[in-house]
């Protein structure tokens, strides 16, 4: 770089002239070596630090003139020069930020790297990141601070509720987490946030629930649903297996499924009771599919949409389960009991709660706060009652740790019961 040399003063700059137009001259100072004045045709005069880093050539912007003075400039040269001398290099850093992703970017890097090659779950991770997060897409990653992540952990908190909350920390910090593995400095801004303590759910369908369900799964008009709830309750598969169940994985000879990838990473081994296989083999005389489930719209996809019919489904075994209760049957006709159609049965049961309003009887919630999952742990929860120990319920429910199986612990308290029976006519005589 061809530069003159000159000792830098407020009148020696303002007198130097500017260079004829696409052009751009440079001025060394007298007084600190490297510090360099860059004036450009287009009528700007800007400090630089010019120094060889490793060979390499580098010009490190300190500021314009005169808004930054010379007398700071030249100290800011010397720090700069300082560092470099120490063995940092400011333009990597400088170069770094430039380059740096924005947080749409790490999503996208993030969901075609890991979580769509990786995570059965990458949709949810899509939609929730897109939901969430998409006021961050346009900064960088290194300006989205703690104090950030914590504010909106709170905020979601506050309208969504403690799971979502952590479910989004979850999926913030494993987003950090890649992009440190694949090469960023930065430090991790959802680092020592801790989660909201969260309850387990031990939600199953009870004894006197039982009858009811059944019944309005009997009279379910969508085969498809009404047998994808049946297998849920036979088999206590988690939901998106069953829903992605194929003829080929099963065996009607040992009378098994197997499924191939579970959430634990490994293949399951199912028994398959004897109804369940009735259900099955009524279902494959009828098929044209590979899958056991299809799409009512599309045959060559699994089913994905059941909320109406589980809605609907429990709606009707609510209906039932107020029926058993004196003061709430006599406001049940046979028509409601008989209603089937998805308008109808969501007519009988907004109808129900107003009128038991309007005449201030007090409804039990039924089977409404009932979750899909909730079959699964009604599965394991009846094999409880019945006395099975957590490693058989653990290994039909293709748990992978017994802490997973140690909610069923607490559920069968029938040793429980006689061994405190024991214990106080022992205490009493």
């Amino acid at each position: 770089m061809s530069s003159n040399l000159l000792n830098f003063t407020k009148n020696s700059i303002q007198n130097l002239t500017y260079p004829e137009s696409g052009k751009r001259v440079y001025y060394r100072d007298a007084q600190v070596k490297g510090l360099v004045l860059d004036i450009r045709s287009s009528g700007t005069k800007s400090f630089y630090v010019y120094k060889k880093i490793k060979g390499r050539p580098e010009r490190i912007y300190l500021g314009a003139f005169p808004d930054l003075t010379i007398e700071n400039a030249r100290r800011k040269a010397l720090v700069t020069l300082s560092e470099i001398a120490n063995g940092k290099n400011p333009q990597e850093e400088a170069r770094a930020i430039r380059n740096e992703n924005t947080f749409e970017q790490l999503f996208e890097s993030y969901m075609n790297r890991y979580s769509k090659k990786h995570k059965k779950s990458w949709k949810y991770d899509e939609r929730e990141i897109n939901k969430f997060l998409s006021h961050w897409f346009k900064k960088k990653i290194s300006d989205i601070r703690k104090v950030d992540v914590q504010r909106l952990l709170e905020k979601i908190y506050d309208e969504n509720g403690l799971y979502q909350s952590n479910r989004m920390l979850e999926r913030i910090r494993a987003m950090y987490n890649k992009a440190v593995e694949w090469g960023w400095e930065g430090t991790n801004p959802a680092a020592g946030i801790k989660k909201y303590k969260e309850t387990q759910r031990d939600r199953f369908i009870q004894p006197a629930e039982m009858p009811c369900l059944i019944r309005s799964l009997e009279e379910e008009q969508n085969t498809t649903a009404k047998d994808y709830f049946w297998m849920l309750l036979l088999t206590g598969v988690r939901r998106t297996n069953t829903l992605m169940m194929r003829w080929e994985d099963i065996s009607w000879e040992r009378g098994e499924w197997r499924i191939p990838v579970t959430k634990n990473g490994e293949p399951v081994i199912v028994p398959l009771v004897e109804r369940a296989i009735t259900i099955l083999k009524e279902r494959k005389a009828k098929s044209n599919s590979e899958w056991v489930f299809p799409s009512l719209e599309d045959e060559s996809r699994h089913l994905v949409n059941f909320k109406r019919a589980w809605k609907r489904t429990l709606q009707k075994a609510t209906i039932y389960y107020w029926n058993l209760d004196d003061k709430s049957s006599k406001l049940i006709s046979e028509n409601d009991l008989a209603a089937n159609g998805y308008e109808e049965v969501d007519y009988v049961f907004q109808h129900l709660q107003k009128k038991t309003k309007s005449k201030k009887i007090s409804l039990p919630v039924g089977l409404m706060d009932l979750h899909i999952h909730d079959i699964r742990r009604t599965f394991g929860s009846y094999q409880a009652i019945t006395g099975a120990s957590l490693q058989i319920i653990g290994k039909s429910l293709g748990h992978k740790s017994p802490q997973s199986t140690q909610i069923y612990a607490r559920l069968n308290l029938d040793p429980v019961r006689a061994s405190i029976e024991k214990a106080t006519q022992v205490m009493f005589g």
